[in-house]
């Protein structure tokens, strides 16, 4: 491969004023040399224009780049990688399905539709109805759960998504006949009134007590700020959180 510039042979390099680029003797110009009064070396006659066939050094480029990266597939192995179609997964459904997840440190079995959230099947096919369902669009936290101690909204998320996480409720707080103490300072601090939010304000309050044992109150009311009571306990919720910081 050699690059040319009008009468004189350059090793990879072009020539600015005339841009000729000569690749396996074969010249390539984007205009004729005629055209470019600024080239040092004009040809001596018409015969040293460009082939109509010729190349553009875009194109040129464009196909060593190809060139390249086709080697590099070749070598690395990533064309058979590519040839290879991926497992398509088990389809479930439309009909119902049977899963097994643990749900407050049990494993239960049911029978459920893929369509089904995790609060429906908690709800309707478990019967643990401390889970409540609000908005059941994901907008008030109503339905809080935790997955592997996390809150989620349950009425956002599918019940065969949940796999190899253990789901807990609020039934899953109480612990030998014992209130968890967020539920006990709910209690004592009357921080709830139509009850319908209270389920998904302590299971939000509960991690954030587990994290930190007298967290702030701009640390209580970001951790709540997903939970939505139409009552507007707020105030309640936060003074049993702030009882609970100074024990």
């Amino acid at each position: 491969m050699v690059f040319a510039c009008c009468k004189h042979l350059y090793s990879f390099q072009f020539c600015n004023a005339c841009c000729l680029l000569r690749v396996f003797d074969a010249p390539i110009l984007p205009h004729s040399l005629e055209s470019n009064p600024s080239c040092p070396n004009p040809p001596e006659s018409s015969d040293q224009q460009v082939p109509s066939g010729g190349l553009s050094r875009r194109g040129f480029l464009k196909g060593a780049g190809l060139t390249a990266a086709s080697g590099v597939v070749l070598s690395t192995g990533l064309g058979s990688l590519a040839e290879a179609a991926p497992a398509e997964p088990a389809a479930l459904g439309p009909g119902r399905t049977g899963i097994s997840f643990k749900v407050n440190g049990e494993r239960r079995m049911v029978s459920i539709e893929p369509r089904q959230t995790l609060a429906e099947v908690l709800r309707d096919e478990l019967h643990l109805t401390g889970t409540k369902v609000v908005c059941n669009r994901g907008a008030c936290s109503a339905c809080t759960v935790w997955l592997d101690g996390l809150p989620v909204n349950s009425c956002m998320t599918l019940a065969v998504e949940v796999g190899k996480r253990e789901v807990t409720t609020v039934e899953g707080l109480e612990r030998n006949g014992q209130l968890h103490p967020v539920q006990a300072a709910f209690i004592e601090h009357d921080a709830q009134q139509c009850g319908f939010c209270t389920p998904g304000m302590v299971m939000s309050c509960a991690p954030l007590l587990k994290r930190n044992a007298q967290p702030s109150l701009e640390e209580v009311k970001a951790a709540l700020s997903g939970n939505l009571c139409r009552c507007g306990t707020y105030p309640k919720i936060f003074e049993a959180m702030q009882a609970l910081a100074k024990r």
